[in-house]
């Protein structure tokens, strides 16, 4: 299951509410994957499709498909603000396991 830092929720919660959207919620996506593991995207949304799981935590919802959902379960969504850079970050979850000649993991 997907866990939700109170950083993250904060920090979503204040950008919706920005937004004028504070009853809307995260979407977390599959934007592409690769022999080293998939790639995620983050977006708002205004409410959960019809075959999405949803998590709630700390106030925040975040959607995702079953799919994604799958490949997100023991990941956390955090919120880094470093003075440096600042943003959503996903965290934790397997590590995943390149193949013979992946250009990608060298």
């Amino acid at each position: 299951m997907l866990t939700i830092t109170e950083a993250a929720a904060e920090k979503a919660k204040q950008i919706l509410t920005t937004e004028g959207k504070s009853d809307w919620g995260l979407r977390i996506y599959t934007a592409e994957g690769g022999c080293c593991g998939p790639s995620f995207g983050m977006d708002i949304d205004e409410k959960a499709g019809k075959d999405d799981d949803v998590v709630e935590e700390n106030g925040l919802k975040v959607f995702m498909d079953k799919n994604t959902s799958q490949k997100l379960d023991g990941m956390k969504v955090d919120f880094l603000n470093d003075g440096e850079r600042q943003g959503f970050i996903l965290t934790g979850g397997k590590a995943p396991s390149c193949g013979p000649g992946c250009s990608s993991c060298g």
